[in-house]
């Protein structure tokens, strides 16, 4: 058995070799661009159907395609990335998270946005000032229970 982390290196290797995109495995897979990235990159799990689709699109070994139906740990590390792209959301976390928390407790209740019903999309909106990159996430509102 491999890694998450030696599955994801296969994958991108294979994807670079085989000159395609996020988009073009997550078509193969038959799920959206983000989830499917996530799964190669150790996040998420795909089943067998899913997994074999992308083995087949980027010629994986056995072991990357068994990899990618493995149960992942989440978030694993724990720390703050010092990727800049990556370093700014947890910036707009820190800066915009308690707004967040705040608004979206008042129009809901108290409670969280669920990670697990969850989608997300990625868009390049074009602008004479400069591109913008327009991220929208829908989660289930989960409230927190009394016992």
């Amino acid at each position: 058995m491999i890694s998450k982390a030696e599955m994801a290196e296969a994958i991108i290797t294979a994807k670079l070799k085989k000159n395609k995109s996020w988009n073009d495995i997550s078509k193969s897979a038959g799920l959206s661009e983000i989830f499917t990235t996530s799964a190669c990159l150790g996040q998420n799990t795909l089943s067998k159907a899913e997994a074999d689709k992308v083995g087949a699109l980027l010629d994986l070994e056995p072991a990357v395609v068994q990899a990618l139906q493995v149960f992942p740990y989440k978030g694993p590390g724990q720390e703050i990335s010092t990727d800049p792209l990556i370093y700014r959301f947890f910036e707009i976390c820190f800066v915009y998270g308690p707004t967040l928390k705040e608004i979206i407790q008042e129009k809901f209740g108290e409670g969280i946005m669920s990670a697990i019903d969850y989608s997300m999309y990625i868009e390049k909106v074009e602008d004479p000032k400069g591109d913008r990159v327009k991220i929208t996430m829908n989660g289930k509102f989960l409230p927190y229970k009394k016992w």
